[in-house]
């Protein structure tokens, strides 16, 4: 009986299943961040306040790059998850006391998006726009004197946004540029019993390929 209604269940939904399109995609690019305030309060540390610079230095390692996996449902809408391994270092030097300060391994961020797009819009061109919601893991470096972090953390919530659009080569691969933004609202734990928060924006311009099946 167990195997007649695991075919039955198979039977109904392998329709669905065939009719949408499941598309993998890998993206690089150039990522940069804006300053951002940050807030420590820390036994050891001390509570401080201050305002720090960001670069995102794209191509040193770790590189920034994303990987995307989305569902079109039908033409025009579609959903998926998207990781970004976006990156911070500081810019213009530390506040006095800090060795450490940057989220470079990275700032990652999980996300669950939706899309729209309009197909071959322009000739094969097809623009399409998206965003979502979800969360940041990124790797925390920290150090102060005594004071050091290092590792991964779940941080707090992540969004992010996309405009961009695509180019078939053939059925199934094709090659897309996009802008793609992400905000993160971060309150990491420091090693010492303290806390660290900022809210980051980064902002990247993407180039990548997509397969599609």
């Amino acid at each position: 009986m167990k195997r007649v209604s695991a075919l039955c269940i198979s039977l109904m939904i392998a329709p669905a299943f065939a009719t949408a399109e499941v598309q993998l995609s890998f993206y690089g690019g150039v990522q940069s961040a804006p300053a951002s305030d940050i807030s420590i309060r820390d036994p050891l540390i001390g509570d401080e306040d201050f305002n720090q610079d960001w670069e995102g230095r794209s191509f040193e390692a770790p590189p920034y790059y994303g990987i995307r996996a989305t569902r079109w449902n039908s033409p025009t809408f579609g959903y998926g998850v998207d990781f970004a391994h976006n990156k911070v270092y500081p810019s213009g030097g530390l506040p006095d006391g800090y060795q450490v300060l940057e989220f470079t391994d990275g700032l990652n961020t999980l996300t669950i998006n939706a899309y729209r797009r309009w197909t071959d819009v322009i000739g094969d061109v097809t623009p399409y726009v998206g965003g979502g919601v979800g969360i940041a893991l990124p790797h925390v470096e920290v150090t102060n004197g005594a004071s050091e972090t290092f590792g991964y953390q779940l941080t707090g919530p992540a969004a992010t946004w996309i405009a961009g659009a695509s180019l078939p080569i053939n059925d199934q691969w094709s090659v897309f540029g996009e802008y793609k933004g992400t905000f993160s609202s971060n309150t990491a734990d420091l090693e010492s019993g303290g806390t660290l928060e900022t809210d980051i924006v980064t902002n990247a311009i993407n180039f990548g390929v997509s397969f599609n099946f």
